[in-house]
């Protein structure tokens, strides 16, 4: 990667952060070259839904996939207006196989837990490091919201311990958001220093993003829209609700070095970890768990065992033969395009969800996340 790139994102959201990011995974690579940009990281938030289309389309491009994941953090003790304290996002940067499939690990266990949001704990990162390069979040993350807080003790020993969770794979991130008047938001303002200090302290790298959720500051109205539709706000509701700035777009190089001028060594680590993350998710064939030693007729009985159950209590609108005319259609078609397996692993998930009470609409995601997942690298349903 030639060193008159200036400058890579390494935090970008696209619309797989659900009701959260804007930028459009098919327009990345056009987004990069128009900026000179060599490589891109996706860290969608909480999930890794984008990771195969877009290692893929990206390097059709010609341009530079890095994958990762902005991963919510929940750690012991509570927060300075009381009550528990709520998880914060660090970011995570696959080097190498090995780290993929950890980060996709992580995915896991951060919808495992009992209750809460979707979080990780620090005993998961640990016990998942290996191929990872780790960002601390910047202002809002968990070492930037301790720095804010006047927590300084606390954040210094949380800086600890992730600089031994990830030896020489940890990078203290810092960014700029300014508004119309040129100065920083207060969370900057107040996390920005002191994470530098305790950085050069500890012989820890710097390093700049801007956390991208659209393209462009002309989009800022259009996202605000859409945020709060996830958060069940109106656009012109009175109370300061607005977390994000027209500053969050996708901004040149030539953007970034200006903003950072006083830290260069913040924008050229961004090309370092660019460099030190080499791995692509492959395509590859599905791999499915076999449900049954004759997938095919296991399929066919519980078929008509369905449709004799459903004519039990319903009242039947044709003749039976008609419906066993129908279903063997189906079945017919489903056998000749090698789904049997397919459908009845579906049908094994929807049958659980329903005798544990999980909503229609929740239903419906499960099945698209699970289609989803037959084409991603090494995902097992």
């Amino acid at each position: 990667m030639s060193r008159t790139a200036g400058f890579v994102h390494l935090r970008v959201h696209t619309e797989y952060s659900l009701l959260e990011g804007a930028v459009r995974l098919g327009k990345l690579p056009e987004l990069c070259r128009k900026a000179g940009m060599p490589a891109v990281a996706v860290t969608d938030t909480n999930n890794m839904f984008a990771a195969l289309e877009f290692s893929v389309s990206a390097m059709d491009a010609g341009i530079q996939p890095l994958i990762g994941c902005q991963v919510d953090l929940a750690l012991d003790g509570t927060n300075p207006e009381g009550g528990s304290a709520s998880p914060a996002p660090v970011v995570l940067l696959a080097q190498s196989r090995e780290g993929y499939q950890n980060l996709l690990k992580l995915n896991s266990r951060l919808y495992l837990r009992e209750t809460g949001e979707p979080h990780v704990i620090l005993a998961d990162l640990e016990a998942h490091a290996e191929g990872l390069i780790c960002l601390t979040g910047g202002p809002d993350g968990p070492l930037g919201r301790l720095c804010r807080s006047g927590r300084h003790g606390a954040a210094d020993a949380l800086l600890g311990d992730l600089a031994a969770t990830f030896p020489n794979r940890l990078y203290v991130e810092l960014q700029r958001h300014p508004t119309e008047t040129g100065q920083l938001p207060e969370p900057q303002r107040l996390s920005e220093r002191p994470s530098i200090e305790m950085a050069y302290e500890r012989g820890l790298p710097i390093v700049a993003t801007n956390d991208v959720h659209f393209p462009d500051s002309d989009m800022y109205e259009a996202h605000d829209a859409l945020i709060c539709i996830a958060e069940g706000n109106y656009v012109d509701q009175q109370a300061d609700r607005r977390r994000f700035t027209q500053q969050h777009y996708f901004k040149s190089p030539a953007e970034m070095t200006a903003l950072f001028a006083d830290l260069p060594e913040a924008i050229e680590n961004t090309l370092e970890i660019a460099r030190r993350c080499a791995y692509v998710a492959e395509r590859r064939d599905p791999i499915l768990p076999r449900f049954a030693e004759d997938e095919v007729e296991e399929l066919r009985r519980q078929a008509k065992e369905g449709l004799e159950a459903r004519l039990a209590v319903i009242e039947p609108a044709a003749p039976m033969e008609e419906y066993e005319r129908r279903l063997a259609f189906e079945l017919d078609t489903i056998e000749a395009m090698g789904f049997p397996g397919y459908f009845l692993i579906v049908a094994d998930i929807i049958k659980w969800a329903k005798g544990n009470a999980i909503p229609r609409w929740s239903r419906t995601r499960l099945r698209g996340r699970f289609a989803r997942c037959l084409c991603a690298d090494d995902h097992r349903p």
